[in-house]
């Protein structure tokens, strides 16, 4: 474990630093301010994810790969947190990108960070094919077939007549949360040109496991610790993974899938501890 966290603390830094300096431009400063607070902060595990699987197939000029996934989910994160969706006040232990500047500002900032997102990837060092096939594969996972379709369902069940079942809350975690996380595991063997299959079974199980322990995380953990509001599930009612398996049934399904997640990394031998960490970090993690 002290190598996985060596490596996302090494990484989170890496990428920080990177987008702080291309973010830097003298164009529209508070806009580029709030594209800058809004990226920097979190975990930046998908970074991670793409740094790590690049590392994995000896690939060693991933940063702006890493990157682009990190600002598709800030700008994910800053547009989830607008009134009009989900409302948050708090962000990463700190006041949402909004709240600091305006809905307009954040808007334009979740924005110009997905656009930026597609630059990166296509100044990066690979050739033309392997750049066209991970903007193509980032913007499926991403649009209405993945990402934000996963989002267009979470807003209808807050309003469905009868709360969704189990398979549909798969379904929609598996856009909302799990394309992104999926497509970061997969970089690495993308831009290797080699077989995805492993680590994408390895990225929906990591993915499907990561909404399970928010959920958990909704329930059991605290605000200050988790960095934004808790308990806003339950209090919507809306159907969770914890609602309709309740609390240890839901901590033993995301076990279970960090098991799954860890035997698909099996053909890489020794060299996927360190990915077998992040995994079980997914369910262990306070925030």
């Amino acid at each position: 474990m002290a190598d996985f966290k060596a490596a996302l603390a090494a990484d989170a830094a890496a990428v920080s630093d990177f987008l702080d300096a291309r973010i830097g431009c003298d164009l529209h400063p508070p806009l580029a301010d709030a594209m800058r607070y809004g990226v920097v902060g979190g975990k930046a595990l998908r970074g991670f994810y793409v740094m790590e699987t690049a590392r994995l197939h000896g690939i060693g000029r991933a940063l702006p790969v890493a990157a682009a996934i990190e600002c598709v989910h800030a700008y994910s994160l800053i547009h989830d947190d607008l009134p009009a969706m989900d409302d948050d006040d708090m962000r990463r232990g700190r006041a949402t990108v909004h709240k600091v500047w305006d809905d307009a500002t954040a808007i334009l900032a979740g924005d110009a960070l997905q656009a930026l997102a597609f630059e990166l990837i296509g100044e990066a060092d690979f050739p033309g094919d392997v750049r066209a096939a991970l903007m193509m594969s980032l913007a499926r996972q991403a649009g209405v077939a993945g990402m934000v379709g996963g989002q267009a369902a979470d807003i209808a069940a807050e309003t469905a007549a009868v709360p969704f079942t189990l398979d549909e809350i798969i379904a929609m975690q598996g856009g909302k949360t799990g394309a992104l996380l999926t497509w970061s595991c997969m970089a690495g063997a993308m831009m290797a040109q080699a077989d995805v299959a492993p680590l994408k079974t390895y990225g929906d199980a990591v993915g499907l496991a990561f909404q399970i322990a928010d959920d958990v995380l909704d329930v059991t953990g605290d605000a200050a610790a988790v960095g934004k509001a808790v308990g806003k599930d339950e209090a919507a009612g809306k159907a969770t993974f914890v609602s309709l398996l309740g609390l240890d049934g839901a901590k033993g399904r995301a076990v279970e899938l960090v098991d799954q997640a860890c035997d698909a990394l099996s053909v890489y031998g020794d060299k996927g501890a360190v990915l077998k960490d992040a995994a079980r970090f997914v369910v262990n993690r306070s925030h």
